[in-house]
């Protein structure tokens, strides 16, 4: 019998058995999946912040502050500038950068226990601990609900089946007790209920908290920011002001009006070192300015005087590259020494016929130089007009000398066609420099201490102009040969020194004498005007063999050879141009 009742009573239990009782309302059930999805993302997000920490987290801030990438690189910069010492600029730099990445590491370090303790521990217990302990209260809660449904379903089996049994108390004795034990477990059902209910309302209470965690974030990373930034920008002016003080600059290339401010001077160093060098060692030396030095050569003593360091005895013996690093020095300027502003006005002035006019012209130009300007050229004028005193020697008329410097004082801002350059550097540019170093006293009066920082002293002057040829140099790189054509300027190249016995050889009369017509027209005039036929058919020798009294190098890169008409160039007699550009010919004209 007691098989039976057991057997009956489960075969009603699985019969009557109710599905499980939902306790939760549906916004409650909301918030249950709202839950899960806000665990993720705070799990996700608490990860991913704890990777950005560069210090070790946890740690106090002295631990911390040793594993650090910012201090480990203060650490480094400090010990580069105790190596190289205050007293070089690099030092002073290592140091004041050594010193503010220190106090940003101080700041990172701040940052990041504040982030630790105002984001990250907060999102971690709301991942690992709040979430987790209603979720926890959920899983109770729905066994709780399963014992409740569990004993509600023992109670009906009960009461159904007391109509079967024959002893009517005790069935009634056994369902009181069910009932009993399905009240208690339905009231410990409203309990858990009421809780988790209270705790997931306060869990959707409290989500402008979790929200307020996210402005946390941005609001301490703004002030970290900001207080980085204003330690960076104290700093600044520390290091511009070292770098301001600094006399040891580049001057090549640099804008004349900076170079003398930085310096304190009011003559270029580039330009007094080479005019004081060359007044010692240079002004009998013949083709100064037309000779192509050594290109190694060259480079060093460039690079030397941009350190404002220059062994005086050692290129007192090489006159060429001295004169070589003058030109490449005055070509470098961003703006010709005569400036962009008065190109026009200098051109105008060569155009006069009349020479008393032209030299007026050419005054009132001069005068309306900028300070700095007027002064470096007075200077360099000054200097060429005492070198052609030498000109029986060193073969350096003024006129010679217009031609190859003259490119490199003067030059338009936007460069034209090769014909215009021509014809301005070969007429124009030449009508201006060469009266003006004739007429050096007159424009410029008055005596002129040329070693004005007396750093350089007097060795006696050898001719090395044997040493010299219009050829490459052996040891010049093809780079140097060859430069890409946006990062020349005017230059001038050498031959040999033949200038005047050209001029002699085809009646032309010495530089200067032909006021009227200028310096590089035949003795008795000019019966047409200067045309320029098309390129020639027959090829122009290259500029290393071809007997020209000179060669000149226009902006772009563009090689001009000036000398008496050959039949290459052309068949008519007079004076012949020939242009080359990276030795290849483009143009000759006669």
């Amino acid at each position: 019998g007691s098989v039976v009742s057991f057997l009956t009573d489960i075969f009603l239990n699985v019969l009557f058995r109710a599905e499980k009782t939902e306790v939760l309302s549906e916004d409650l059930l909301q918030v249950e999946k709202r839950l899960e999805l806000v665990k993720q993302v705070s799990h996700s997000t608490h990860k991913k912040l704890t990777a950005c920490l560069q210090g070790q987290q946890g740690a106090e801030a002295d631990k911390r502050s040793k594993k650090l990438p910012l201090t480990t690189l203060a650490q480094c910069l400090m010990e580069g500038s105790a190596i190289l010492g205050d007293d070089t600029l690099l030092g002073k730099m290592l140091k004041l950068c050594g010193e503010t990445e220190d106090k940003l590491a101080q700041e990172l370090i701040h940052f990041e226990l504040q982030v630790e303790r105002d984001v990250i521990e907060p999102l971690f217990l709301l991942a690992e601990v709040e979430i987790p302990n209603i979720q926890k209260q959920r899983k109770h809660l729905a066994k709780l609900v399963l014992d409740m449904d569990s004993s509600r379903t023992r109670w009906q089996q009960t009461s159904k089946s007391s109509g079967l049994s024959s002893s009517l108390q005790p069935a009634g004795a056994k369902a009181d007790a069910l009932r009993e034990e399905m009240e208690e477990a339905a009231n410990r059902v409203e309990i858990c209920r009421d809780q988790l209910s209270a705790d997931m309302y306060s869990f959707v209470a409290k989500e402008i908290d979790y929200a307020n965690y996210f402005q946390t974030l941005i609001e301490v990373q703004a002030e970290y920011h900001r207080k980085s930034l204003t330690l960076l920008q104290a700093v600044l002016p520390q290091i511009k002001a070292q770098q301001e003080a600094w006399v040891e600059k580049p001057s090549f290339g640099k804008p004349l009006e900076e170079h003398l401010t930085i310096s304190g001077r009011e003559i270029a160093f580039p330009i007094e070192a080479c005019v004081t060098m060359l007044l010692e060692c240079g002004m009998q030396e013949e083709g100064l300015f037309r000779v192509a030095p050594s290109a190694s050569k060259l480079k060093k003593l460039k690079a030397a005087l941009d350190c404002c360091v220059v062994d005086v005895q050692e290129y007192s013996a090489d006159p060429h590259a001295i004169a070589g690093a003058l030109k490449s020095y005055l070509r470098e300027l961003p703006e010709p020494l005569m400036t962009f502003e008065l190109y026009d006005e200098w051109i105008q002035a060569s155009n006069i016929q009349e020479q008393d006019k032209k030299l007026q012209a050419l005054w009132n130009a001069c005068e309306k130089l900028p300070k700095a300007n007027h002064n470096n050229i007075r200077y360099l004028i000054k200097f060429l007009s005492k070198l052609s005193e030498y000109q029986d020697v060193n073969k350096m008329t003024p006129s010679n000398m217009a031609i190859v410097l003259g490119p490199n004082l003067l030059w338009p801002q936007a460069e034209g066609n090769i014909t215009e350059m021509m014809t301005t550097v070969s007429l124009q540019i030449v009508g201006i420099i060469e009266p003006i170093i004739q007429h050096a006293d007159w424009f410029f009066p008055g005596e002129i201490e040329f070693n004005i920082t007396g750093n350089y002293g007097s060795p006696v002057h050898v001719n090395h102009n044997a040493n010299y040829s219009s050829m490459p140099s052996p040891d010049m790189d093809p780079a140097d040969r060859r430069q890409p054509e946006q990062a020349r300027r005017p230059l001038s190249v050498a031959t040999d020194n033949m200038m005047l016995e050209f001029y002699k050889k085809d009646g032309f009369k010495e530089a200067g004498t032909n006021s009227t017509q200028g310096p590089l027209w035949p003795a008795g005039g000019c019966s047409r005007p200067v045309c320029w036929p098309a390129i020639p058919s027959q090829p122009v020798p290259h500029p290393a063999q071809h007997p020209f009294a000179l060669w000149t190098e226009l902006p772009s890169g563009v090689l001009l050879g000036l000398g008496p008409a050959l039949p290459s160039c052309s068949s008519s007699p007079g004076l012949s141009f020939c242009l080359y550009k990276h030795f290849e010919q483009i143009a000759a004209h006669s």
